[in-house]
């Protein structure tokens, strides 16, 4: 694993100032002074440029990022100097809280060490053009990330604002809409947002053919139910947003597959939150793992799954819904070597291969207070997950065993009776929460 960015950055406190989009003449008079006082100025090259429409401009030194900008931070933050040095400012834009520089400097660095000073947010801007209260509106990110991201967000008459990734977003957001049968999706691409090139374009995800400028944010105003559509993210699964236990034809599978029902009550004691990471062990279908993704923009997961068939239906299912989901294409044991190293779990769900060394290794790499919750359909393995539950309790240990079986109706003759599925016992586990 690389190093922590900033882990040697030795210089005092960066003040991250963000420029409201009318240009950075409009900043308040104590952002200006932080420019004016700051011996360095970190920015885009853009921002470095508009430094010059001050009067007089600013003598700090001037850094423009490093592109690309995460693998070039190390060395970047390395080399601002020592406290007494001066002092460094960053120039961003708008919020840089917002899914921008800021976030990821506090990530780094720590709030210790960064000081944020926002301007306006582009989605504030846009709620006002759009006359939605933030506590109605929702909002996702594709910048530099898959335009399915949207996914979760969709449900029945929701208001979603999209941050662009450039001037093709729109389009695409329109196509992904119209796909999935929800074309009658009111679209407004709000273009420039503050300045004086300022734009508003309003159409139907169908009707969608419009040049959009650059920097736009994309207003979604859904409808109250779908159009029929093919696939499994058509029509009304179109609509079913984050929710738990979606309909079993919402996924591409050869019929290995958590059922809807025991999924719910799977993800109900795995417990998704934002920006958590799952581990999702023979993963089938990866349904499991989708729907960890689903319940959250942020929320991350690993699907393990050794057949070369099951991975392709996995990354299909995935792409469809734009999830931040990683296909581990190997067996269980061979993966828990690797995604120790790579990224430490909130939650693990074991839906096959189930044993007893598989269970001790799993627990001892879940985060403190982290979720295990395993199924088993054989006596095999409910033996293992029995015995696990006794030590467990044994301990001072939170554990719960359960069966669990639903039963659907169907057509018996001119009756109806009720079929059971195979049953499955599920164990679930709490970590101590202690580090």
């Amino acid at each position: 694993m690389s190093r922590r960015a900033g882990a040697d950055y030795c210089g005092g406190v960066i003040e991250v100032v963000g420029c409201p989009a009318s240009g950075v003449a409009d900043l308040p008079a104590t952002q200006l002074s932080l420019l004016y006082d700051a011996a360095l100025v970190i920015s885009s090259r853009r921002l470095l440029s508009a430094l010059d429409s001050l009067d007089p401009a600013p003598r700090a030194e001037r850094r423009p990022w490093p592109t690309p900008l995460l693998p070039g931070l190390d060395d970047l933050l390395d080399s601002v100097g020592e406290p007494g040095d001066g002092s460094v400012v960053v120039l961003a834009t708008g919020d840089p809280l917002l899914s921008g520089i800021g976030s990821t400097l506090l990530r780094r660095l720590g709030p210790e060490r960064v000081r944020v000073h926002p301007a306006v947010s582009s989605l504030a801007v846009a709620r006002a053009r759009m006359g939605w209260p933030a506590e109605t509106t929702s909002w996702v990110s594709v910048v530099g990330r898959p335009i399915g991201r949207v996914t979760p967000l969709l449900t029945p008459r929701a208001r979603v604002l999209v941050l662009s990734s450039d001037e093709t977003t729109p389009a695409q957001l329109s196509a992904l809409l119209t796909d999935r049968g929800l074309g009658d999706t009111r679209v407004t691409v709000l273009g420039d947002l503050d300045t004086q090139t300022e734009s508003r374009h309003d159409c139907t995800a169908a009707e969608f053919a419009y040049q959009a400028p650059r920097l736009n944010i994309v207003a979604l105003q859904l409808p109250a139910v779908a159009a029929g559509h093919p696939g499994p993210f058509g029509g009304e699964n179109a609509l079913l947003g984050g929710a738990a236990g979606r309909p079993d034809d919402a996924f591409h599978t050869d019929g290995q597959l958590t059922k809807a029902e025991v999924r719910a009550i799977a993800l109900a004691r795995l417990r998704p939150a934002p920006g958590a990471v799952l581990w999702d062990l023979g993963a089938g279908s990866g349904s499991v793992a989708l729907e960890w993704c689903l319940r959250h923009t942020s929320a991350r997961a690993y699907a393990v799954e050794r057949r070369a068939d099951r991975v392709a239906l996995i990354e299909h299912n995935a792409a469809e819904a734009g999830a931040d989901l990683h296909v581990l294409a190997t067996d269980i044991g061979s993966a828990l070597v690797e995604l120790v190293d790579l990224d430490r779990p909130d939650a693990i769900f074991l839906g096959a291969g189930v044993t007893e060394p598989v269970l001790k290794r799993c627990l001892a790499a879940l985060r403190p207070g982290g979720r295990l919750v395993a199924h088993a359909v054989t006596l095999e393995s409910e033996g293992v997950l029995v015995q696990a539950y006794r030590r467990i309790v044994a301990e001072g240990g939170s554990a719960t065993l359960r069966r669990v079986a639903v039963e659907s109706v169907e057509p018996l003759g001119e009756y109806l009776s009720l079929r059971p599925a195979r049953a499955i016992v599920q164990l679930a586990i709490q970590q101590d929460g202690a580090p």
